[in-house]
């Protein structure tokens, strides 16, 4: 009985362990429309502001899928999100993606929330932004 609960105390220290891990890999991005078009795929005309690092990931494309309901209503309902109006929380990761016969390893952004009002210094990159 004593090695299970041993086993079981080590799984739950794992557990808490990972979870600010997941927590921390994730950041708060201004994403929007950047203005450059698309001649040929992959297409550049998305970028995300990473917050945190002030780094512009160019050519990312975001899921939405993972908002709450209130959120993606919010952002199905105006163009805040690629005007880049908002301040979205999430992480980047690459994902494989074949575009016309070629393989590619592509950057998402994972939006899992949204944090707040972007400034108008955090949209800078954006197509929209008018100062």
């Amino acid at each position: 009985m004593s090695g299970l609960r041993l086993a079981l105390t080590v799984v739950a220290a794992s557990l808490t362990c990972a979870l600010p891990a997941r927590a921390a890999a994730q950041s708060s991005y201004v994403y929007c429309d950047n203005g450059l078009r698309c001649f040929k795929a992959p297409c550049p005309s998305n970028s995300a502001l990473d917050l945190a690092t002030g780094k512009i990931v160019k050519g990312v494309s975001i899921d939405t899928s993972g908002l709450p309901q209130k959120d993606k209503a919010m952002t199905e309902a105006s163009d805040a999100l690629y005007a880049g109006k908002i301040v979205v929380r999430g992480s980047i990761e690459r994902r494989a993606q074949t575009i016309t016969g070629k393989d590619y390893s592509l950057p998402w952004l994972v939006a899992t929330g949204i944090v707040r009002t972007a400034k108008d210094s955090e949209r800078k990159h954006c197509s929209a932004y008018r100062p």
